[in-house]
């Protein structure tokens, strides 16, 4: 059952004690992911995401030829278990011809067109990778380039999706990949690196600067690359929706530190685990050094500061789900705050928000961003609220869910104005 098109908020008179438990983390089952199908054995993956993203990469290597089982995890009901057995660098699926080619559709998920597109140049015959019109008009090409240079042959017109990649097996050799756009590019060479023996140069930013880059390179130095178990986190940016719940306690009021992250996440692999050290919100805020993902989070909740905030390095928010810059601007205007856009950084100020239907543009962090701000605004609504599929379907039913699970908040249908049930929350 779908979430009703456009949902309403309530906010509760005040913020209760909860222990939250959030799913495992996207960044890190798509890597681990990809890490298991170029394992040797069998890997047993716990605590990975069950989402649009997810199911997108499962589905796609088991295309390509990979065994996979998957079972229910007990703790989060969007998390799953899941088994892959790893053929040490070889595609088991051979790819099609140049005119009838094995195509994998990617919808619009980054990590799958990045991660998949640098997989399959160790198979053998021709792959189209394709997605969504968003995702065609994603960068690829900084990614294309380097796999260029190692000698495999790329057929894209506009060097973005879709793509046809003809596969050559392994090729050993150095390349450069230029991560100015995005640092999925390097990760998704460095996922392969070993096997096929590439020595990757990454340019455009300081390679130990980079968060995503970093947590490649730490994973695959934990993976059991011969079989064994590996343990997926539960992911640091949907943990910063509840942080800023709970930082919105001492707007209601409520003393803080009344939600709890249930086995909260490592900043040593997450960059968005040190979102509690960014609360109060400083002056500035970098997405490049400070924050990822959850920097949007932040975006929001800089309405409520006691002094301009300024985000800086935004470039990247441009690029993904949606046009995250203007987006951000656009929403957080119709909500009645202030905030300037100025390049690539956006500076929010002080203000009084009121209610409005928030547009997500299909974008699951818009969705999520907005609706913790509905649990202090009157008359919040969110529009197309089935987007959070694609990393945390079941995040509406924890706004909801009674404490200690959930924040006992009220969602209500916008049109009936019915109140749903948590289990009526859960994105499809």
């Amino acid at each position: 059952m779908k979430i009703p098109d456009i949902i309403e908020i309530i906010p509760p008179s005040k913020i209760p004690a909860a222990e939250i438990t959030v799913p495992g983390s996207k960044s890190i089952t798509n890597r681990a992911l990809i890490l298991g199908a170029l394992s040797t054995g069998t890997v047993t993956l716990h605590g990975a995401l069950a989402s649009e993203d997810t199911e997108v990469m499962s589905r796609c290597l088991e295309q390509l030829g990979f065994s996979i089982s998957v079972s229910h995890d007990k703790d989060e009901m969007c998390n799953r278990t899941i088994t892959i057995t790893g053929a040490g660098g070889i595609i088991p699926q051979r790819g099609g011809t140049e005119v009838d080619p094995l195509t994998l559709y990617i919808g619009n998920a980054g990590t799958a067109a990045r991660f998949l597109t640098a997989l399959v140049c160790l198979g053998d015959g021709a792959y189209r990778i394709e997605g969504t019109p968003r995702m065609h008009e994603r960068p690829q090409a900084e990614l294309f380039t380097a796999l260029r240079s190692l000698g495999y042959k790329i057929d894209s017109h506009t060097n973005r999706l879709p793509a046809l990649v003809h596969g050559a097996g392994r090729r050993p050799g150095d390349c450069r990949v230029d991560i100015s756009k995005s640092s999925q590019f390097a990760s998704a060479l460095l996922l392969c690196a070993h096997r096929a023996e590439w020595r990757v140069h990454v340019e455009g930013e300081n390679e130990n600067e980079s968060s995503y880059i970093t947590m490649t390179k730490r994973m695959s130095e934990r993976f059991p690359h011969n079989g064994g178990s590996f343990q997926i986190e539960p992911d640091a940016s949907s943990a910063s929706y509840f942080r800023a719940a709970d930082a919105l306690a001492n707007q209601i009021p409520a003393p803080a530190g009344l939600i709890r992250i249930k086995k909260a996440p490592d900043p040593a692999l997450q960059i968005d685990a040190k979102f509690p050290e960014f609360l109060p919100l400083p002056e500035t805020i970098s997405r490049k050094r400070d924050l990822g993902d959850s920097i949007m989070t932040a975006i929001v909740l800089a309405a409520f500061s006691k002094s301009p905030v300024r985000f800086i390095d935004l470039g990247r928010l441009r690029l993904q789900e949606c046009e995250r810059v203007k987006a951000l601007c656009t929403e957080l205007s119709r909500c009645g705050i202030t905030a300037t856009e100025e390049g690539d950084s956006i500076i929010v100020h002080p203000s009084q928000p009121k209610g409005a239907i928030i547009e997500t543009y299909n974008d699951h962090r818009m969705a999520m961003c907005f609706a913790v701000l509905g649990l202090r605004i009157q008359g919040i609504r969110i529009s197309n609220p089935n987007c959070v599929k694609k990393t945390f379907p079941d995040f509406f039913q924890k706004l909801a869910a009674a404490p200690q699970k959930g924040l006992g908040a009220t969602i209500k249908d916008s049109e009936s104005g019915y109140i749903l049930p948590p289990d009526d929350l859960v994105a499809a």
